[in-house]
């Protein structure tokens, strides 16, 4: 689907420069002399490189459609991470280097959404919280503020993250998948 330079969106995927890339950031600029044009941060999906591209509002680009398809998280053997498809029970593999350190978050049964183009896996999104334990944490210091300080704490599944100094070994707590920082307690 075509559709003018101005207007790209963040999240948008695009076909430039024979690859597919992502509009991580846009913003729209009006100089005093000459036309309006969008500057837009790409990022290739392929390889991860950047680039600052600058569309006007005649230029026309590619908009891509990825097919989204639900999986759930099986096991892991070795570098790779099989996943089952909900709908017809087909299995695939991809590479651990693929889901990238997020590869910790996963967890059997887990269900997760990969996009693919034309076939080829290009991205996957892991569910947004997940439920972790605390298996090594420092104690707690008497007079010590739950506003004022955090401490690390290491999980289950390897991860450190920054916890309340109230936290204490052995208890389960919510982490955001993306910026890997402690959320709640779990109930």
């Amino acid at each position: 689907m075509k559709i003018n330079g101005n207007e790209i969106r963040i999240g948008n995927v695009i076909e430039h420069k024979g690859g597919l890339w992502v509009a991580v950031k846009t913003s729209h600029v009006k100089p005093g002399k000459g036309g309006a044009f969008a500057q837009v941060e790409l990022k290739n999906l392929i390889d991860g490189t950047k680039l600052n591209e600058r569309f006007r509002s005649s230029q026309t680009v590619e908009r891509v459609r990825l097919e989204q398809k639900d999986y759930q998280f099986l096991y892991a053997e070795g570098d790779m991470l099989v996943f089952m498809d909900t709908g017809n029970y087909e299995q695939i593999e991809l590479h651990t280097d693929f889901v990238g350190e997020r590869s910790h978050f996963l967890q059997d049964g887990m269900q997760v959404t990969v996009e693919s183009h034309e076939g080829r896996p290009i991205g996957i999104s892991l569910p947004d919280q997940v439920v972790l334990e605390v298996t090594e944490t420092e104690p707690t210091i008497k007079g010590q503020t739950a506003s004022s300080s955090y401490k690390p704490a290491l999980m289950d599944n390897g991860v450190r993250v920054m916890v309340p100094p109230f936290v204490t070994t052995g208890e389960r707590i919510v982490v955001d998948t993306n910026e890997l920082k402690y959320i709640k307690r779990a109930d």
